[in-house]
């Protein structure tokens, strides 16, 4: 039985499903090949809960954490309104091919409607053709204001 939801992160499955499903993301290609630090997994939870704005939505098939999907509140300053932003998105090898990231994103769609988001973003890697399919599917597609400009890039500068 699959079951998607919005963590509770004080509940111990909960909060051991996010990082187990976080560790499968950055152990894959991916998301960079390597396990998160021990830092990571022993803070996580701790850090995701003295912040606002952050919804993790969890898939389980029976007992097991098959999906996860951790969102964070923006603001669009030209709409005037907040966004929601995918931030991550995995699904567990064992259980790709399933739908599991589109009821993911329906879930998180559902949670920018409830916060009167005027949109839903995320990043794909360029490469990840798999995911661009599935985010187009589901109605993403780049970003730009105007065509002749070009689509936007995400770029970032590591502190520290």
């Amino acid at each position: 039985m699959e079951n998607i939801l919005i963590a509770d992160l004080s509940n111990p499955a909960h909060a051991d499903a996010v990082v187990y499903l976080l560790n499968e993301y950055a152990r894959d290609e991916m998301g960079g090949g390597a396990e998160l630090s021990g830092f990571v997994k022993q803070n996580l939870i701790s850090e995701l809960e003295k912040r606002q704005g952050i919804h993790s939505v969890i898939a389980f098939i029976g007992e097991k954490p098959a999906g996860l999907a951790i969102c964070m509140e923006g603001f669009s300053t030209f709409a005037c309104k907040p966004l929601l932003n995918v931030h991550d998105m995995v699904v567990a090898q064992e259980f790709r091919g399933r739908g599991i990231s589109r009821r993911l994103l329906a879930k998180a769609e559902e949670i920018a409607k409830k916060l009167g988001c005027c949109k839903l973003t995320l990043e794909v890697l360029e490469g990840n053709q798999v995911a661009r399919a599935a985010y187009r599917s589901f109605g993403f597609e780049g970003y730009e204001l105007n065509p002749e400009a070009g689509k936007a890039l995400f770029w970032q500068k590591k502190i520290a």
